[in-house]
């Protein structure tokens, strides 16, 4: 039954899990990490072992992590996001899987609503330097690297390093 509710009431916001835990490093960190863990557990669609979503990461119960992933520190992402294994986050990443409606000229763009939500997948073996954005629709292959700052637009195939806004390939591993 809780499953049930914090799924519907993910759909109209995002979870803060321990927020006021501490980073998953220092004195206090493994038992932070552990617990996030364990809350994320509760209501996330999948989450595999040795997971760490840290300090101020905005969630919604229809994402999906696993093993030996990670979620970066004060992270928001909203929507269908599945992340494969052994991914690296870093800080204030932002994963968008839908936008604002705009097409309609003769309507305002704040009361058109939202366009169709587009899932988001990022492969395994995945960095995703800090301060990255990733918008909806993108799928990101395996082994790739996302540099630090980079606004990804379109999909990225395996093994690749890519960077800027948007980004761009810059060469593969």
């Amino acid at each position: 039954m809780i499953t049930k509710i914090t799924r519907f009431l993910a759909r109209f916001g995002y979870y803060k899990i321990g927020i006021h835990l501490p980073i998953s490093y220092g004195r206090f960190g493994t038992f932070s990490q552990k617990f996030r863990a364990f809350c994320a557990k509760k209501f996330l669609i999948h989450v595999g072992k040795n997971v760490n979503i840290e300090h101020g990461a905005m969630i919604t119960s229809l994402m999906s992590i696993g093993d030996n992933s990670g979620v970066g520190i004060n992270s928001k992402m909203h929507g269908r996001i599945t992340i494969g294994k052994n991914v690296m986050m870093g800080p204030e990443c932002i994963i968008y899987t839908r936008n604002h409606a705009f097409e309609d000229i003769t309507v305002p763009m704040c009361q058109q609503g939202f366009q169709e939500e587009k899932p988001v997948e990022i492969g395994d073996d995945v960095w995703i330097g800090g301060r990255v954005i990733i918008l909806p629709g993108v799928h990101i292959s395996s082994g790739v690297i996302i540099g630090a700052g980079s606004v990804v637009t379109k999909d990225v195939p395996s093994y690749a390093i890519v960077g800027g806004n948007p980004a761009r390939i810059l060469k593969y591993r």
